[in-house]
């Protein structure tokens, strides 16, 4: 699943006793969740360990499900879902997950720092008001990707015509043949160019 939103629904000055557990919502591309199955959230938190940033998985157990505002006991793909977690609401508060993935412990696809992906440019600009041409993507040129619901800045390390190896900011999960959003800064504006497939 593709974490869309989190947050913490816990109103200010609620006692610790009466705490709810963090919910997690999005749309599930695959398989099914139910009440009482332990999930995996990749890549994670963000700690520090030794100077170096590394990103930690998250394992929570899922105790509420909410699908078109009725409560369920499992859902499949399809339509938004709200998750109710036992996670702590300082997890999932603000959003603190989106751009994360969920799911069954052992079963989610790797997280990458790089990838190459085979790019399909557009022959004009999104929503430059001049008619700008796209021009080849460039080795060394920063890149704004939007892989699910993540985003993150991939600076690329060879491009080819049609092939760009991407050196991302921000780790992400990410499957084989994979649709990534391709941006480029333009006039200080990030602007839409076309779309990668991750190899």
């Amino acid at each position: 699943m593709h974490v869309a939103r989190s947050f913490d629904i816990n109103p200010p000055g609620t006692e610790p006793a009466d705490l709810k557990g963090g919910i997690i919502g999005g749309t599930l591309i695959q398989g099914t969740l139910k009440i009482g199955d332990d999930v995996e959230i990749v890549p994670g938190r963000r700690v520090q360990d030794a100077g170096k940033i590394v990103y930690e998985k998250i394992s929570a157990r899922i105790t509420t499900l909410e699908a078109g505002g009725q409560s369920v006991e499992s859902v499949g793909p399809g339509g938004l879902i709200a998750i109710g977690t036992e996670l702590d609401p300082s997890i999932t508060k603000s959003d603190g997950l989106t751009g994360t993935m969920l799911g069954k412990p052992g079963e989610l696809p790797p997280v990458v720092s790089e990838f190459t992906m085979k790019t399909v440019l557009m022959d004009r600009v999104v929503g430059s008001s001049s008619e700008l041409n796209v021009d080849d993507i460039k080795s060394n040129e920063p890149l704004m990707l939007s892989v699910g619901t993540a985003t993150t800045v991939g600076v690329v390390k060879s491009a080819r015509p049609d092939l760009a190896e991407v050196l991302l900011k921000i780790p992400v999960c990410v499957m084989p043949g994979q649709r990534v959003a391709i941006s480029r800064r333009i006039s200080n504006k990030w602007r839409l160019i076309g779309y990668g497939i991750v190899e």
